[in-house]
């Protein structure tokens, strides 16, 4: 919370996983809907925004807005970035309920639409260690926030980076908490690549 970020992003998985629990919507009713091309802005001038990379626009949303006990993620407005896999009732569900979403080729591509459009100029990556690299591998990581506690993940486990690069970084700070969580801060060395 103590970054100053106007959003924050998560690959599909992380998205539905975290913040949505009920079956994907009928889209019946939908089929046949017309939808215009491009993207659609719902609102633009929120505080705060989510920011999921979902290709064909498949997350289940039931609204707009996140909907979390956390104050972090809470009344935080949904974008979705969709490519031109996403079909057509799919986007039409999601004009219905007033998600706005992009249309992406790359990473880069998405960033400069939501600095653009969104005003978003600083965003947390927040899981999907594919998403994760993606950005790493664009250039477009300044920094890494790591929080480590005194557990061992199971075989399941995803790093977090996926198929990445070793790229440098340079310690910024850390702190250590009474119950041996670690809170680590990490700038990465943009010259060094």
């Amino acid at each position: 919370r103590s970054f100053d970020a106007q959003g924050f992003a998560c690959g599909r998985i992380t998205m539905e996983e975290s913040f949505t629990d009920e079956p994907y919507p009928d889209l019946a009713p939908f089929l046949d809907a017309p939808v215009p091309e491009g993207d659609f802005i719902a609102e633009n001038d929120c505080r705060r925004f989510a920011v999921a990379f979902d290709r064909k626009g498949r997350i289940g949303w039931k609204s707009d807005r996140i909907h979390d006990e956390d104050p972090g993620y809470d009344g935080a407005h949904i974008i979705e970035v969709v490519t031109e896999a996403a079909q057509k009732p799919c986007l039409a569900y999601l004009r219905s309920i007033g998600v706005s979403y992009i249309y992406a080729g790359t990473i880069l591509e998405a960033v400069q639409k939501l600095k653009e459009i969104f005003g978003i100029d600083m965003m947390l990556l927040e899981g999907g260690s594919e998403l994760n690299a993606a950005f790493l591998a664009e250039d477009l990581v300044d920094e890494v926030s790591l929080v480590q506690v005194p557990a061992l993940a199971d075989a399941k486990a995803r790093p977090l980076f996926l198929q990445s690069q070793l790229y440098a970084a340079d310690l910024r700070t850390y702190e250590v908490e009474s119950d041996g969580t670690l809170l680590v801060r990490y700038d990465i060395r943009h010259e060094d690549r």
